[in-house]
């Protein structure tokens, strides 16, 4: 996927720790023990063809691994990989599912992903909830502009344009309300923000 693209090297320098990646032999072992982190990660060698060409197949199986268990960027690729049919087949109704379960769980890129999806059928004239559309929009753009999500918070004003005054107050209270989903099976954190 990156190889192709020929961002293989700049996708190395970003987003690859500088310290040395732990063995493809540990990060196997933990993976098989059911670590979420060590699946996203074989997800990531997989899908980037670190140690040789990339096996979208084998990206999406550790994906869903992690996925299954509330991993929020191992769902997020999941969907992507859905929608684009790399590596599974497509389908654009299980993309938004994992889409949505990220976005749920606070995932800025897929409440950006997420409000792209509703703005878009909110341009559908034909499709006849524009309106609640337009609202779902508004949050999740609202709600990854708050995480600093770049685009978001101009992708927000562009959908407000198109808003009524009471879309928009519809949406602002699903902002307030909106709570990230925990992940579960996990202990609560230890410290805890809350933004007033």
């Amino acid at each position: 996927m990156l190889l192709c693209m020929g961002l293989r090297s700049w996708y190395h320098r970003l987003f690859l720790p500088t310290a040395p990646l732990a063995s493809r032999k540990e990060t196997m072992a933990a993976a098989e023990h059911g670590d979420p982190e060590a699946q996203f990660a074989l997800g990531l060698r997989y899908s980037a063809g670190i140690e040789a060409g990339p096996d979208l197949v084998q990206a999406a199986y550790w994906y869903r691994k992690a996925a299954d268990q509330d991993h929020t960027l191992a769902q997020f690729n999941l969907g992507i990989m859905f929608a684009n049919g790399q590596g599974l087949a497509q389908s654009d109704a299980t993309a938004v599912l994992w889409i949505r379960k990220s976005a749920e769980g606070g995932d800025a890129g897929a409440q950006f992903n997420l409000g792209s999806r509703y703005h878009r059928h909110s341009m559908d004239r034909a499709q006849m909830d524009c309106a609640e559309s337009r609202v779902e929009a508004y949050k999740w753009f609202h709600l990854a502009a708050a995480q600093g999500y770049k685009g978001s918070a101009a992708a927000c004003e562009r959908v407000a344009l198109g808003m009524t005054r009471e879309e928009v107050e519809d949406g602002n209270e699903r902002v307030a309300a909106f709570v990230v989903r925990k992940p579960r099976g996990l202990p609560p954190p230890a410290c805890s923000v809350t933004m007033a």
